[in-house]
Parts: C-alpha cells; structure tokens; sequence
C-alpha cells in the first residue's frame, strides 16, 4: 500500500517563516514536519510514498531525495499551478491507481495510529475513509458528523460558532480507493471536502469517519507552530527526537557543546553542534537548532531558534521564532510572538515588540525601537567600514564568502597587474581568511606578495615599498571572537574616506573584475623583511646616546607578532634588555582590558625588581605601545601621550604636534613650553596620519597607545616609538616618573550614548542649538568651549548607533558635571 504526502502549500499565514521557505520544512525540534510524517508512515509499513510539491518544490526534493536516508522509497509528482487537495492528489494518479492508498498532509504534526485506520477502512469496505479527531476550537477546520456505524452524514467547512453542531473534524488523512480519482476532473483545481465528498454523499458513496485517538496539530498559525513545538518537548506527541536526554527533559545532540556553568530548565532541545556558552539561562520550551551560537549572558524562553543563527551576549528572546542564518547581536531583545525571518541581521541592543513581523534579509539596525512590521524596506544601515576596517564576529558577520567578496572588490579598484601586500597576525581565523583573500586577489589578476605574520606596522612599511595596496588580517583588539580587514594605501596607511566609499560602491554593485586564465597572478614570499623594517628604522630614527647610556629596559612582547622583530633590533640598538612573553600564542590573538592591565602590573613588577630605567608593553600586532616608569607605575595612554610630547618637543624646539580633538588641552600646555604648535586633528587615524607626512610635523599620537614618529613613519608603530622613547631618556637623562612628575594633571571624562541612526542628525542639530553664544568647534563633531575653558564633545559614531562624549574641566567633579549636562542634551533630542 502506497501513501500520499501533500506538500505543495505556501503556508501564507506563517510568513515570514515561510516565505524562503516551504511549509513542510519548518522544524518542529529541529526536524522538518515532513520528516516527522514521514517517519510516522514508516513506522506503520507505508514505506513508498508519493509526495505532491509545488511551491519551492525544489527545496522539498533537495532535502529528502529518494528517501534512502530514511529507508523509504519516495517519488514526487509536480504542480505547475496549484490544484487543491484533490487536485493535487490526481496529479499522482499514475503511481496510486493500482490499490487503496493513504493521504496524509506533509505540514501537520501528528501520532494517530494508521494501522488502525487502514484496518478500519478495510473492514467497513467504503470508498474513501475521513480520519476525524476532538478539538476544543473548531472554527478552523471541517467538522464532520458520522453515525453510529461510523458512515459520514454531513461535512461543514470552516463553520462560524452559530453553525458548530460537532467538536469532530476533519484531519485531512484519507484512505482510499484508486475509484475515488472518477470524481476528480484532471489539472483543475478541486477539494477533497469541498468539491469531492460531496458529489459521492449526493450519489450516495460510502464515505466513512474513523475517529483516531492521539496527537494532532494543524501547524497553520505562528502560534500553532509554537504550541508544536512544546507538545513534542512535554512527550504529548509521540514523535523521535534526536540525541540525548542530559536530564529530565532536557535534550542535547550529537556534537552539541554546553558549558557547564549554562543554566538548562527543561523541557529543552538543542540541536546537533550548537554552542552554549557560560551564564546562559534557556528556559523551558526552548528549541536551538543545528550549528547555533548562544552567547555568554544570553537569555532563551520558549523561543525557537532555527539553524546557523548566532546569538550574541546578553540577548533577551521570549515567545518568538527565529529563521536560519539570522544573526542577532549583543544584548537585543525579541518580544513575545515575534518572528524573524531568515538571514535577517539584528543589531545591538535594538528591541523588537511582539508579534511584529521581519521578512527575510532584513536588517534591524543598532539600538532600533521595532514596534511594527519590516516587510518591504531595510531598517538598517550597511556600514561596510568601521574605526578598523572591515570588522564582525568571525564566520558570523566576516566568512570567507565575505572575505572573498571584499577583495575582489578591492582588485577591482586596482589596475590589472598591480601588486597587493598581505599580512596577518597570529590566530587560525586570520589566517584562513588570508587564503581566501589571496585567491580572489589572483584571480582578478593582482599579483600578490605575501609576508605572512607580520607586525602591523611591517605591513604598512612593505606595502609602501612598491605596492599598489595592501591587506591586513588581525583579530579585533580586545574582542577575540571578532577580526578586522584592514585595507592599507600604496603609502601604508588605512584607506581615506574617498577610497573606503569607492570600494564600497564596488562591493555593493558586485560588479568583480575576474581574469582571464593568462592573467591569473602571482603570488610572491618575500625575505628578510624582518631585517629591512629594523634597517630602516635604525637609519631613520635618532639612537644617538644609546649604547654609551648603560639603560637598562624591559619589553613585553604579550605573546604577539611584535616579538618577531625584537631578536633582530634589540642586539642592534646595544641596549641591555630584558624580554617577555615573547612567543607567539595562537589562542591568545588578543587581549581583554584586564588581562592587559595584568600584563602592565607583572611588567612594573619585573621592572622594578630589575631596577630597570622603564618597560614597555607592546599589543599583540606591535602597533601600540604601554608604558611603565622605573618605578614600575603604570603611565596611563593618556598619559604616556604627553610624556611623549614633553621629550619630543623638549628636544625638538620647534615643528607640529598631531594630535586628536579629543586630547586634553594640557597638551597645548606642554607643546607651548618647548616652542612647538598643536596641530588639531579629527579622531580619524587616516587624518593624524595625513598631518603626520606633513615635512613640520615631528610628533603625533591618540591618546590610546597609538605613537607617530614622522622621520620613519606616518602611521603608528610601536617599535618605532620605542625606539625612539629610549634614544630621547638617553639623552635627556630625566626618569619618566621625572618627567610625568613635572607635567599637569588632566581631567578628561568620556561616555557612550545609543542613539538609533534615525535621530543622530537631530542629536547634533540640538547640540548646536544648545551651544548658544558659546564658542564652538567643528573640527571633528562638535566641541562646546565654556567662557572658563571648560568643553564638552558630541561626536556621532561612524559605524554604530552610539554618540560619544568627551569633557575636560580643572577637576573630575567640574567635568563630571559638564558630562552630565549634555548627556541630557544628546538623550531628550533621541526620544
């Protein structure tokens, strides 16, 4: 006996769930409907069915193919149009014509015992035969009234409540006989209910109801689906679940990993090679699916979570459904009957109301308030390039899909031939990211010269050296799940602003330059990079003093690509130095602030011990640089920004100092005192570096470990700024705690405040309007000047829906206060 598996529904009223999707397919405990019917007709020796398909009838065929994976023999018969219950039936006909067979639709979740109903078929001896089932709420479906031999006497659709004479309705699983297809006209739509039975009640036909005790669920609504889902998890329905049973209730497949400080309330599931990070809490009727990322922190109630979604630390999901490849970032929330649709992004700490709607491909904006529909336009804004690059969470927001697209984009920008430098540093995510980037670069016919993990700032300096552009690969600073693609200009600095949007028009139009087989190009390893960055350095920085000096230092590598040039430039410099941490240590590519701040107490400690005349600590890409006197104290960034100026102004007498809007003013202070200008710059890196080429500038920094020293370089670079700190204490023959000591305090006070995207233009108009008579300056944002010297700054972030505040005041409290007062600004002007 053959079966008949109806699976050619759109299932519109579970849009957006189905609308990339078809409805048999949806997972009900990660397992499509279908599977589980299909696995019910197994069970009961119904092993050759046909399945009816129309709407995305190839994702159907896709996902169960023959049926030899579930040891069943499966055909399919195509709808061109959609044919209705009947009609979709006779569409089979060929295959079903020989012998009674059963139908049974592919979207509704059910145990009924089919045996039984067969059995019951056979013994009555009808033509067709009406599985019935009790429910509390007919209104949506069929009711059918049989008599007391079980004949059918009336079939009524879709009644209201003043027509409800039964709680008996109509499942839509039929058996039959091959004669029923007599009253069914070809390649027409008609209905089983409808049209069909009818006709054989009006010729007087047997049609009999055989009223099935067990589990059944229309799966039509959203909230249908999600009642689903916590019947098969409380055991109402007798269905296959995959994996294990951890604890009562609580399931976990194979490959799946819990940290064991997640909390896990049951009745749960948790699809096969899902990742559950520690301080998760998943509450009952919870379902994770396959491949699935659950953030420290994050929170999961009766959600259900479909394939290849990440979820990002501290998210709040309560009641709503998420589709595939959805990516939901740090501390979103998603309300109640919410439903996001597949591959949608979801930005931080954005909320979305319940029951509202996301259609696929949709993205929600940072810190966005969604409390209607997104069904036809974006909510969000794509910003391609952030403070460093192109920057996301590694193979959620940056694949090599990506990473492949992006450099062919950038080869685009270039001409034909050109070479491009590539560099990463230290961990497996970059890379494997470099090797994608290198095949896209090749294939668009840009010669490649790869260096490898090198510092940072060696990158920089080899792509200037012939290079039409440069790639660098790195984890994000302090962020290590994350990576940044650094793009670098034929000079070895970021991209300007112009570059960034003519690559990114280029990606955006996916308009990719491919070469032609002849053109593919090379790929190059240079030598002996290390000892020409250390050669150049040496002959461009000033080490006068250094070797007579008797200094004694301590650098700390902090396990990262800085300690790959030490070996060949500490012996040259003729310094006494002591180095640590200086092997590379691929889980470790960064650093998190407090693993940082330990580094720098350990270093005073050893440098102090070693009566040391300072230490420094470089980043793991050797781009940055901390500082701690021969005490072994700490020098704050900030700090060691002006302890840098006093030595270079106080040698240099005279030139520019590049520094950022943001730096305290004491800055001006200290750069006066010797006789050199300030030369104001906005927060951009891409524009201290344009200041820092300039031919008067002898200095620049930001403020956060980032050194510029122009007779080498005009980007940051910890090694240079080493070198160049020891030969200035050589000479100078001053302490740092010496020099820190004779500078002024700063009392500079920062704070972030989200502003969705909508508002930010009103945010800075208000801040305007509020200066009033008060002196403004729009280098970089807007810098409100107070009569008293006091300033506050409002500076919109690029890449993320935040606004960032900076106040200097004579004390913490003044500044404090200044914060304070324009934080209320920039927040009444958002609401």
């Amino acid at each position: 006996m053959k079966a008949v598996v109806m699976a050619g529904g759109e299932g519109t009223r579970l849009r957006p769930m189905t609308s990339s999707m078809p409805k048999p397919l949806l997972p009900v405990a990660n397992r499509p409907i279908m599977e589980h019917v299909l696995r019910l007709l197994k069970r009961h020796g119904l092993n050759e069915t046909v399945v009816t398909v129309q709407f995305l009838a190839s994702l159907v065929k896709n996902y169960f193919g023959d049926g030899e994976e579930l040891g069943m023999e499966l055909t399919y018969a195509n709808e061109e149009k959609p044919l209705g219950t009947a009609g979709s039936v006779k569409n089979a006909e060929e295959a079903l014509k020989d012998d009674t067979f059963l139908v049974i639709s592919g979207d509704a979740l059910t145990d009924f015992d089919l045996t039984d109903l067969i059995a019951f078929h056979k013994e009555k001896g009808g033509l067709v035969t009406v599985c019935l089932t009790r429910v509390p709420n007919p209104l949506e479906f069929g009711i059918t009234i049989v008599d007391e031999n079980g004949q059918v006497e009336r079939f009524l659709e879709k009644p209201t409540w003043g027509q409800v004479f039964s709680d008996t309705v109509n499942t839509g699983i039929y058996v039959m006989e091959p004669e029923v297809f007599d009253y069914v006209q070809a390649d027409t739509s008609v209905d089983w209910s409808g049209d069909v039975f009818p006709q054989l009640m009006k010729e007087g036909k047997p049609i009999y109801g055989y009223i099935a005790e067990g589990y059944w669920e229309d799966v039509g609504t959203h909230e249908s689906y999600v009642k689903a889902q916590a019947d098969v998890l409380e055991r109402k329905v007798d269905v296959e679940l995959d994996g294990f049973e951890i604890s009562p209730g609580v399931w976990v497949a194979e490959g799946a990993e819990v940290h064991p400080d997640a909390v896990l309330r049951g009745p749960l599931y948790i699809g096969d090679y899902a990742k559950v990070e520690a301080d998760v809490e998943i509450r009952e009727h919870t379902v994770v699916g396959s491949n699935v990322v659950v953030k420290t922190g994050a929170f999961l109630h009766k959600a259900v979570v479909h394939d290849n979604v990440y979820i990002g630390q501290h998210s709040n999901l309560r009641g709503c459904v998420v589709g595939k490849n959805t990516d939901i970032m740090r501390a979103a929330r998603i309300e109640d009957g919410a439903v996001i649709g597949d591959e949608c992004l979801v930005g931080e700490e954005s909320i979305i109301q319940g029951n509202v709607r996301v259609y696929p491909f949709k993205t929600i904006e940072a810190g966005a308030f969604v409390n209607t529909s997104v069904i036809w336009e974006s909510r969000g804004q794509a910003h391609l390039f952030g403070a460093r690059g192109v920057s996301g969470i590694l193979n959620v927001e940056i694949t090599p899909e990506l990473a492949v697209r992006l450099a062919g984009a950038y080869a685009t920008t270039l001409k034909k031939g050109s070479t491009v430098t590539t560099a990463r540093d230290h961990s497996r995510g970059a890379r494997a990211l470099k090797r994608a980037v290198i095949s896209a670069l090749q294939a668009s016919a840009i010669d490649v010269r790869d260096l490898e993990n090198v510092p940072l700032p060696v990158a920089r300096q080899q792509t200037a050296r012939g290079s039409a552009g440069g790639i660098m690969i790195r984890t994000s600073p302090g962020v290590p799940d994350s990576v940044d693609i650094m793009f670098i200009d034929e000079r070895g600095a970021d991209l300007s602003q112009a570059q960034q949007r003519k690559l990114d028009r280029v990606y955006a139009r996916q308009e990719y330059r491919r070469a032609f087989p002849g053109e593919i190009g090379d790929l190059h390893f240079p030598s002996s990079v290390f000892d020409s960055y250390t050669g150049s350095l040496l002959r461009n920085v000033d080490i006068a003093g250094i070797a007579d000096s008797g200094l004694k230092v301590v650098v700390d590598a902090s396990n990262g690509s800085a300690g790959l040039v030490l070996p060949s430039l500490l012996g040259r410099l003729g310094v006494d130095a002591l180095t640590i941490n200086p092997g590379l240590d691929e889980s470790r590519p960064t650093e998190s602030a407090e693993t940082r701040r330990a580094g720098l107490v350990r270093l005073g400690e050893i440098v102090s011990s070693a009566r040391a005349a300072f230490g420094v600590r470089f980043d793991p890409v050797g781009e940055r640089l901390s500082l701690v006197d021969e005490l072994g104290r700490i020098i704050e960034d900030d700090r060691a920004l002006l302890v840098m100026l006093d030595l270079v102004a106080a040698e240099r007498r005279s030139g520019r100092v590049a520094l950022p809007v943001t730096t305290t003013r004491v800055a001006e202070q200290v750069a006066a005192y010797h006789g050199t200008q300030v030369e104001w710059t906005t927060t951009s890196p891409d524009d201290l570096t344009r200041v820092g080429r300039e031919e008067t500038t002898i200095f620049g920094g930001d403020g956060r470990g980032g050194f510029i020293v122009p007779e080498f370089s005009s980007v940051f670079d910890g090694t240079a700024a080493f070198v160049r700190l020891i030969g200035l204490v050589a000479r100078t023959q001053l302490t740092l705690s010496q020099i820190d000591a004779r500078i002024p305090r700063a009392h500079v006070l920062r704070r972030d405040l989200a502003t969705p995207w909508a508002v930010k233009g009103l945010v800075m108009r208000s801040v305007v309007e509020a200066a009033g008579d008060r002196s403004v300056d729009t280098t970089d944002g807007v810098r409100v000047v107070e009569a008293d010297g006091r300033w506050i700054m409002v500076l919109p972030d690029r890449a993320e829906a935040v606004t960032h505040l900076w106040a200097e005041g004579p004390d913490d409290a003044s500044a404090q206060a200044l914060l304070d007062e324009w934080s209320a600004v920039v927040e009444s002007a958002g609401e």
